[in-house]
C-alpha cells in the first residue's frame, strides 16, 4: 500500500520559482515567473490569496524565506535589489529595505540557546512599556500615493518586532554577498571574502558557524560548487550582548520607520489647494496694468474700503465668495490635521527614539561588554542630538501652524466681508464688527505676506508664499523660502552671547533654514551610520573556517537555480551541519552526505559519504527499480525526503520517498579527503552505504516530478513538476485509503477556520487559475488581496 496521502493537486497559470513551507502552519508560499506572490493552503492547496508585482517594490522574486514564528514571510526583488517583509495575516508590506546586490537566496533561523542572562533580559525586555505610552495607531483615512502601505499601519509596524528570542535573516547575493539582518531589520553583519556565487545559507541555531553552497566560476573551467563554512564565534560567545543590542536598534528601525508613515500622513493631509492663492496672486502680478503694489492694493481695501477694476476682478471672477469660503475650510481642516499628526505621532515617536538610543548610549559606556561588537558612545550621542533637532523642527512646525491658522482665519474674515461688500450683498452683523486691533493684525499680515519676491520667483515661478505650512512638508535641500522670523527671540539672543553655551552638546540644533523633511533625512543617515560600525566589527570578525570544492555543473544548466541541490540543514540537537548533493554527471544513482560540526574546531569522523540509489524500492517489485534522485531535501535530523526518477530516461515513473538516515550516518569508514581535489575527482573513496526504503515511498503517477518543498514539523511535502506548474501536496504521516468520507471529514475541518473567508475564493478559484496572464496585467500597485486569513486563530496549531 502506497504511503503518504494526497490532500491537494493543482495546475498552475504560472511557472513557479520558489516555494516555502511555513514553519508553523499548514501554509505555503509560492512565487512565480510574473512576479506574484502566492500562499496556498495545505488542505485542497485553495489559496488564501495572491500579492500582485509592484512597480514599487519589483517583479522578479529570487528567493523567500519565512519567520520562525510564521508570521512574517520575507522575499527578494532582483531587479529593484530590495527585500521585502511581507504579513502573512492580511497579505500587507510591512518593510522594503534596499540591498547593494541582487539576493539569490536567504535562511531565517532562530537562536536556541539559553542562558540565565538571556532569560532575565527576555523577561524584562518589554520595561519601556512602563515609561513609553503606546504609539497611535495611524489614520484610517491614509492611504499612501505609493500603494506600499495601507491604512491602520502602525501596529503592523510595530508587530515586526516579533518575539524577544533572537532571529536572523541571512540574506546572500553575487560576488559573495552575506548579510545578517537581526529580528529581519536590523544588520548586525556585513561578511567578506565568501567566494562565488551565494546558492544557499545555513546559520547554526548555536551562532557559532555559517555553512553557505556556492557557485564559483572560472574562465577556463564549468563552475564549481563548493561548500564554505564560517566561524561567527563573536555572535556566539557575545550573544546576550548581541540579542540586547540588536532587540534596541530593531525598537530604533521600526521607529523611524513609524516616523516616516506619519510624515507621508502630513504630507498627504496638505492639499494642493492652498496653493490657490499664491498662484492667483502671482498671475494677477502678471497681468494687472497698473504699477501699484499687491500689498498695497490690499491695503487700501482695507483701510478706506476701495480696489482697483483689477483687484475686483480677481476677488469676484476668479477667487469668488465661494472659492474663499472652500479655502479657508481645506485650510483650517488640512492644519488641524497635521497638527494633530505631529503631536501624536512624531513627537511620541521622537521620544520613544530618544529613549531606545538613550538606552544603547547605555550599553555602548559598558566598553568591557559592548565595545568588541562595535557599540561607539560618540556616533550614538550624535543619533540623539539628530533626534532632538527633528524633535524641535517637529515643535517649530507647530508654531508656525498655529500663527498661520489665526492669521488666515482673522484674514479671511475680513476679505469675506469686503467682497459681500463689493456684491451688495448682505453682511452678518456678527462679522460686520471690525476693531482697531483686528485691523492692525491684519495690516501686519498683509504686510509680512503679500510683499512680492522677484528671487522667489526665480526659484519657484511665483513671487509670494503666504502659505507657510507646506515648505516644511517639501523633500528638498533647499532652504524653506520663509523661514520663521526669530528677532526679538531672547533666547536665541542670550545663546549667542553665551561663548560655552553656543557650541554645548547639551543643546540641540535647530536648523531654522531647513524643511521638516531635510531633518528627518538627515536624522536618519546619522542612525544609519551609527547603526552600521557593529554590522562591520562584526562582519570583520567572521573568518572563513573551511572551503570544499565538491564538484563541477554544466554552464548552460536549464534547472532553476534556486531548486537545484545542494541542501543545506542545521541539526539543533547534535550541532551539526548537513549538505545533501547528488553528482549525475559522476553516479548518477548516488546521493551524497557531507556534515560538519556547527564548531569549526570539532572534528566530526565520517564527515563524508554517499547512499546507492540503484535499489528495489520494494523488492517485491521489480519493475520500480530508481535509478537516479532529482532532488532532495531535509524532513528532518533523522529523515531525508526525496523525488527518485525511474533508470528508463525522462519519460520514466517517479516516487517520493522517504530515506532514513541512521544506517548511513552510523558508517564507520573514514573518508580520507585530498585537500588539492574537488571531490567529485575522488568520488570513488567515498564510503557507499546501500539503503531500502521499504514502504515509505509512493508513485508520482501522471506527473513529470522534480522537485520537493518540505516540513517535518508539520509533516507536509509539495512535489513540483519539471515544467513548474503541476503541483501535489501530501501528508506524510497517514496512508492514503479509499475512504472518502474520512478524507472529506478531514478536509471540511481544516478548512472550517478560513471558512468565511475562502467562500468568494473557492467559487471562483478555477476561473482566476484559468485566466492566467489576462488577471496580471492591471496589477500596476500592491492591490488588496483577494484574500485575508480572517483570525489568527484559524491558523494556529491545532
Amino acid at each position: 500500500m502506497p504511503a503518504f496521502r494526497q490532500v491537494g493537486e493543482k495546475q498552475l497559470p504560472n511557472p513557479v520559482l520558489c516555494m516555502a513551507w511555513s514553519p508553523r502552519r499548514d501554509l505555503i508560499a509560492l512565487a512565480n515567473t510574473t512576479g506574484e506572490l502566492l500562499l496556498h493552503r495545505l488542505a485542497s492547496f485553495q489559496r488564501v490569496w495572491s500579492l500582485p508585482p509592484s512597480e514599487h517594490t519589483g517583479k522578479e522574486i529570487t528567493a523567500l524565506a519565512w519567520r520562525p514564528d510564521g508570521k512574517i514571510l520575507a522575499f527578494s526583488l532582483g531587479d529593484t535589489k530590495q527585500v521585502v517583509l511581507c504579513g502573512v495575516e492580511k497579505a500587507e508590506i510591512l518593510h522594503v529595505f534596499p540591498m547593494q546586490n541582487p539576493v539569490t537566496c536567504m535562511h531565517w533561523m532562530e537562536v536556541t540557546e539559553e542562558s540565565s542572562v538571556l532569560s532575565s533580559f527576555y523577561n524584562s525586555e518589554d520595561e519601556s512599556k512602563l515609561f513609553l505610552p503606546k504609539l497611535p495607531a495611524l489614520p484610517k483615512s491614509y492611504s499612501t500615493t505609493s500603494k506600499i502601505f495601507s491604512e491602520e499601519k502602525s501596529d503592523e509596524i510595530m508587530n515586526l518586532l516579533g518575539e524577544v528570542r533572537l532571529n536572523v535573516l541571512v540574506l546572500g547575493g553575487e560576488d559573495g554577498f552575506v548579510e545578517l539582518y537581526a529580528y529581519g531589520m536590523y544588520k548586525i553583519a556585513t561578511l567578506t571574502g565568501v567566494s562565488g556565487r551565494c546558492r544557499s545559507l545555513s546559520l547554526s541555531s548555536d551562532l557559532k558557524s555559517l555553512s553557505a553552497i556556492t557557485e564559483v566560476r572560472s574562465d577556463e573551467n564549468n563552475p564549481t560548487i563548493c561548500y564554505i563554512q564560517l566561524d561567527t564565534g563573536l555572535l556566539s560567545d557575545c550573544l546576550p550582548e548581541v540579542t540586547r543590542m540588536a532587540r534596541k536598534f530593531t525598537h530604533i528601525s521600526t521607529l523611524l520607520q513609524y516616523l516616516h508613515l506619519s510624515l507621508t500622513c502630513m504630507c498627504e493631509a496638505w492639499e494642493d489647494i492652498l496653493m490657490q492663492m499664491d498662484l492667483r496672486l502671482t498671475k494677477f502680478v502678471q497681468e494687472k496694468n497698473t504699477s501699484t503694489q499687491v500689498q498695497d492694493e490690499f491695503l487700501e481695501l482695507l483701510l478706506w474700503g476701495q480696489s482697483s477694476p483689477e483687484l475686483q476682478a480677481l476677488l469676484m471672477n476668479q477667487l469668488t465668495v465661494k472659492g474663499l469660503k472652500k479655502l479657508g475650510h481645506s485650510i483650517e481642516s488640512s492644519y488641524s490635521s497635521i497638527q494633530k499628526l505631529v503631536i501624536s505621532h512624531l513627537q511620541s515617536g521622537s521620544e520613544a527614539l530618544l529613549y531606545h538610543l538613550s538606552e544603547v548610549k547605555g550599553m555602548s559606556l559598558w566598553k568591557q561588554k559592548f565595545e568588541p561588537l562595535g557599540l561607539d558612545s560618540a556616533a550614538i550621542e550624535g543619533a540623539i542630538t539628530a533626534v532632538g533637532s527633528f524633535s524641535l523642527k517637529a515643535n517649530e512646525l507647530l508654531q508656525v501652524i498655529d500663527k498661520s491658522m489665526k492669521n488666515f482665519k482673522a484674514f479671511f474674515r475680513w476679505l469675506y466681508v469686503a467682497m459681500l461688500r463689493m456684491c451688495e450683498e448682505h453682511v452678518p452683523p456678527e462679522l460686520n464688527k471690525m476693531t482697531q486691533k483686528d485691523i492692525a493684525f491684519v495690516a501686519d499680515f498683509l504686510s509680512e505676506h503679500f510683499s512680492e519676491n522677484e528671487e522667489l520667483f526665480d526659484r519657484k515661478g511665483k513671487y509670494f508664499n503666504v502659505e507657510r505650512v507646506g515648505q516644511y512638508l517639501k523633500d528638498e535641500d533647499e532652504d524653506l523660502v520663509s523661514p520663521p522670523n526669530n528677532k526679538g527671540n531672547q533666547w536665541l539672543k542670550f545663546l549667542q552671547e553665551s561663548t560655552h553655551l553656543k557650541e554645548s552638546p547639551l543643546l540641540f540644533p535647530s536648523y531654522p533654514q531647513k524643511s521638516l523633511h531635510f531633518v528627518k533625512r538627515m536624522m536618519e543617515n546619522v542612525i544609519e551610520l551609527c547603526l552600521q560600525k557593529p554590522a562591520e566589527v562584526i562582519g570583520k570578525s567572521v573568518k572563513q573556517a573551511l572551503l570544499l570544492p565538491l564538484y563541477t555543473v554544466p554552464e548552460s544548466s536549464t534547472t532553476p537555480r534556486l531548486f537545484e541541490l545542494p541542501s543545506l540543514w542545521n541539526d539543533k540537537k547534535a550541532k551539526m551541519h548537513y549538505v545533501v548533493f547528488s553528482m549525475p554527471d559522476i553516479s548518477p544513482c548516488k546521493l551524497y552526505l557531507l556534515r560538519k560540526g556547527t564548531d569549526p574546531n570539532r572534528h566530526i569522523p565520517n564527515s563524508v559519504m554517499s547512499i546507492d540509489l540503484s535499489h528495489h524500492l520494494d523488492s517485491a517489485d521489480d519493475d520500480n527499480a530508481a535509478a537516479q534522485c532529482l532532488d532532495a531535501r531535509f524532513y528532518d535530523d533523522e529523515m531525508l525526503t526525496v523525488v527518485l526518477q525511474g533508470a528508463e530516461g525522462d519519460n520514466s515513473r517517479r516516487f517520493l520517498a522517504q530515506l532514513p538516515l541512521a544506517s548511513t550516518l552510523s558508517c564507520e569508514t573514514e573518508f580520507s579527503w585530498e585537500p588539492n581535489l574537488r571531490l567529485d575527482q575522488q568520488s570513488s573513496n567515498i564510503p557507499c552505504q546501500g539503503l531500502v526504503s521499504g514502504n515509505q515511498w509512493r508513485e508520482l503517477e501522471s506527473m513529470k516530478a522534480q522537485f520537493v518543498a518540505v516540513n517535518g514539523i508539520r509533516k507536509v511535502a509539495c512535489v513540483l513538476s519539471a515544467n513548474l506548474r503541476h503541483i501535489r501536496v501530501f501528508e506524510m504521516d497517514v496512508e492514503d485509503e479509499d475512504e472518502e468520507g474520512a478524507d472529506s471529514q478531514n478536509a471540511s475541518a481544516d478548512q472550517n477556520g478560513l471558512e468565511t473567508t475562502m467562500n468568494s475564493e473557492g467559487q471562483g478559484e478555477e476561473r482566476v487559475e484559468a485566466e492566467g496572464e489576462a488577471k496580471q496585467g492591471g496589477g500596476d500597485g500592491l492591490q488588496k488581496p483577494e484574500e485575508r486569513l480572517e483570525s489568527e486563530e484559524a491558523l494556529e496549531l491545532s
